[in-house]
């Protein structure tokens, strides 16, 4: 099954002004004040924009940076990383491939047992699919992810320290 991850027109019209901000004006959004960045449940993050599954639960970790946090995108091609020296510094951008959606930024500070590297994310950038929806929202292949993982939506993804 063939996807086609493009921004469209419509989708960008159905983006709050956060999600704006941050995926078309490459913003950010208050650290400690967005809305994955202590969650916790089972289940993939998407563009908010095209729907490109980017990153798994199972990826995720508690940084204490105040932002999500993973240690690799879901699939490596769904991610582009370009050079931002805004700043007045030298960062690593991370961008959805597919809508070219600014999603942060990643930096060599993750766990080291993890691949050392930690994708920085706006939660505005995200839309999170639970487990026990993935078939019902088309990610039904992302399923094997998590094992026999009960899916009451009660299941909370162990969190690796960093």
């Amino acid at each position: 099954m063939t996807h086609d991850y493009r921004a469209t027109a419509d989708a960008l019209s159905r983006l709050t002004p956060a999600q704006y901000r941050v995926t078309q004006d490459d913003g950010t959004e208050p650290a400690f004040r967005n809305e994955y960045w202590d969650h916790h449940e089972e289940g993939i993050y998407v563009d908010v924009i095209s729907g490109q599954p980017l990153f798994s639960s199972i990826d995720k970790y508690d940084s204490r940076s105040g932002w999500p946090s993973f240690t690799r995108p879901i699939d490596p091609a769904a991610v582009t990383e370009k050079i931002d020296r805004t700043l007045w510094m030298k960062r690593t951008e991370v961008r959805s491939a597919g809508a070219d959606s600014h999603l942060g930024h990643v930096f060599d500070d993750g766990p080291r047992d993890a691949g050392g590297l930690r994708y920085c994310m706006n939660s505005a950038a995200l839309r999170f699919i639970p487990v026990a929806q993935l078939e019902a929202e088309g990610y039904g292949e992302f399923r094997a992810l998590f094992g026999n993982t009960d899916t009451d939506n009660t299941t909370t993804t162990q969190e690796n320290a960093s």
